[in-house]
């Protein structure tokens, strides 16, 4: 297995925290900033070539995911986020402690506020707000309802869990 690209575009550099993971396979291109602890996880990737992803601590990034900037339209997901397998993330704001689903996509000038879940496959048009602590699902996405807060403590939980197996992962691939 091939280890991560992690490379600069255009003059801009990556900077990966050393406590952060980057699978083999994993993209990191340009002005990307990853917090302690924040997994990239297999085929997943990152390209901040007109502008800057910043990713905070103890969040992951899982397989086959796509994070990418418009020029104008950032990227910056907080702490303890988890973007699900195969979601795209585009130049938009997530904030702490939610949980992007498996497959879904959230587009430029989108705000996910804390502690919400974002369900698999939905689509976050652009420009969507989504107030703090909010189920939301559906092509175009709506907000369902408010998340109870066993459902928030389980998206901690798995970001948690993420850490663990980031831990592992890195083990495994050490020299």
């Amino acid at each position: 297995m091939t280890e991560a690209l992690i490379k600069g575009v255009g003059g801009k550099e990556p900077r990966i925290d050393p406590t952060a993971f980057t699978a083999p396979t994993s993209v990191v291109l340009g002005e990307v900033t990853l917090g302690a602890r924040t997994g990239i996880w297999y085929h997943a990737v990152l390209r901040a070539d007109c502008g800057p992803i910043v990713i905070g601590e103890d969040s992951n990034v899982q397989d086959n995911c796509t994070v990418h900037v418009d020029p104008g339209f950032p990227v910056s997901i907080g702490d303890r986020v988890t973007i699900g397998h195969n979601a795209t993330v585009h130049g938009c704001v997530i904030e702490d402690d939610v949980l992007v689903g498996m497959g879904a996509t959230v587009l430029n000038g989108a705000r996910i506020g804390a502690g919400s879940l974002i369900a698999a496959q939905a689509l976050v048009p652009q420009g969507m707000e989504v107030p703090p602590g909010s189920l939301v699902a559906g092509v175009p996405a709506k907000v369902r309802r408010p998340l109870t807060e066993e459902e928030q403590a389980g998206i901690r939980l798995n970001a948690e869990m993420y850490l663990h197996l980031a831990k592992g992962h890195a083990e495994a691939f050490r020299d």
